[in-house]
């Protein structure tokens, strides 16, 4: 199967936070691509994201490390759209308690954060 570019559709609201949906593949290739586009939010006062990954079919450590990048260089990010295949992955690596995520039960989510 070949990789899937990644797609980034960027929001910014007048207040709250700037939203990033992401389609595609997470990975070695393409984790950048989301690091720069948080920079410049940031870079344009936008301190809170909100990712939605519920496009995204492949996210490898690259991708976890870019959320770990966004994390530390700005106020809060959390990520929506998250598959249990991922959600699974973020708890095992710890990542669920740096990162917001919405309330789940099984693969059901209950309550969203913010």
């Amino acid at each position: 199967m070949s990789p899937q570019l990644l797609m980034i559709e960027v929001t910014r609201l007048d207040t709250g936070p700037a939203r990033l949906r992401l389609t595609g593949d997470l990975d070695y290739d393409t984790a950048p691509e989301l690091i720069a586009a948080a920079a410049e939010l940031r870079r344009d006062g936008h301190r809170e994201l909100v990712v939605d990954l519920a496009g995204v079919g492949l996210c490898d450590s690259s991708g976890l490390s870019a959320f770990v990048v966004l994390r530390r260089t700005g106020d809060g990010v959390r990520l929506t759209g998250v598959s249990s295949q991922l959600r699974a992955l973020l708890d095992r690596t710890g990542l669920t308690e740096l990162l917001e995520l919405p309330d789940v039960v099984g693969d059901s989510v209950i309550r969203e954060v913010g």
